[in-house]
């Protein structure tokens, strides 16, 4: 096949969403498959007048005949030529909705959702990362099942992480700095842990200046700056010696169409502090996690309290998320998943149903 796949620049950036789609260029790629990549100037998901002009000259510069598939970031860009999307066939590979990112005003959110739902039904094919994203996109934004695949993410082998080695729990927490998240509900849950000893990595990229200032400015409010470093946005090899060297990976996310930084720390062995939010707690093993609403910060302190204290249950729950996490898809095999998806036959469109 030739395939073109629209992403907001720059694909290089490091995230959950972005890691899913290097590797299945690559896989894809690998398996003879031409791919190319064209990458959205402007403002997203939120589209500007920049955004808006790249879309419609991505659509220009694609050949008549290649597979197009459009990332759910950049897809609310397309608004305005959703008669093109469904005249080339185009895919969408949806993450999550944008409209169910938390941070965005209401207005946002509500514009966010009307655009996503008219440009939904418009796509011949929609791959998500997971059922319960599927669901969602079925139950709340009306898609048919039959245009819907689910590839899940995959891990690469992993050494198991050895642990820090001394009395300090070392945490850790994977995920850019935006509200969604959930990284001030983290904080403010180890705020009430100050008796015991503990620190917290939290590796992510300031994707949102603003808020990522505010989370400081939070753990200097609680008076725990000391024992939080932000190590911002990481390359590989720094996450893979931040995994080896944690006793715990913990994320207070509001919402997650997979959990890929979960399912990262159950390749390395980690015991696990989550949430319930979107997908996450759906990938966990059992007696891996330990797993707190979302945005209630004070049943994940609560839970987190123990697990910090009691080495024997981190052991316990590190051997489970070790045996769950050599159970998940690797991602060798996930480029022939997402082909076969994208084999499938089309669908009639939903729009005017």
């Amino acid at each position: 096949m030739d395939i073109a796949l629209i992403v907001p620049a720059p694909f290089a950036t490091i995230s959950g969403g972005y890691i899913y789609d290097r590797h299945v260029v690559g896989g894809l790629r690998a398996l003879g498959h031409t791919v190319r990549v064209i990458e959205l100037a402007g403002h997203h998901p939120l589209p500007d007048a920049e955004a808006e002009a790249a879309a419609r000259a991505a659509l220009d510069t694609v050949p008549e005949g290649s597979r197009i598939i459009i990332d759910g970031l950049g897809l609310p860009s397309f608004s305005l030529l959703a008669d093109a999307l469904e005249a080339r066939g185009a895919m969408g590979l949806i993450h999550h909705p944008t409209a169910l990112e938390t941070g965005f005003s209401e207005d946002d959110r509500t514009t966010l959702r009307a655009t996503e739902q008219a440009l939904f039904p418009r796509l011949t094919r929609i791959v998500a990362p997971s059922t319960l994203t599927a669901r969602r996109l079925t139950e709340e934004f009306g898609i048919d099942p039959d245009r819907l695949s689910v590839v899940e993410p995959g891990t690469d082998s992993a050494p198991r992480a050895t642990g820090s080695g001394d009395e300090t729990c070392a945490i850790i927490s994977v995920g850019a700095l935006i509200p969604r998240k959930g990284h001030d509900v983290l904080l403010r849950a180890v705020a009430r842990l100050t008796d015991l000893d503990w620190h917290l990595t939290i590796a992510g990229g300031a994707r949102d200046p603003i808020h990522a200032h505010g989370l400081a400015a939070l753990a200097a409010e609680l008076k725990i700056e000391a024992r939080v470093t932000f190590a911002g946005e990481c390359d590989a090899a720094t996450l893979e010696v931040l995994y080896a060297g944690s006793d715990l990976f913990a994320l207070a996310t509001h919402w997650e169409g997979y959990g890929m930084a979960a399912a990262e720390a159950m390749a390395r062995g980690l015991p696990l502090a989550i949430t319930s939010g979107g997908a996450i707690a759906e990938i966990v093993a059992p007696g891996a996690a330990i797993i707190a609403a979302p945005g209630d910060h004070a049943a994940l302190s609560r839970a987190m309290r123990r697990v910090i204290f009691d080495r024997d249950l981190r052991a316990e729950m590190a051997e489970a998320s070790w045996q769950g996490g050599q159970m998940l898809p690797r991602w060798s095999d996930r480029a022939e998943a997402f082909a076969s998806a994208m084999a499938k036959p089309a669908s009639s469109p939903l729009a005017g149903q």
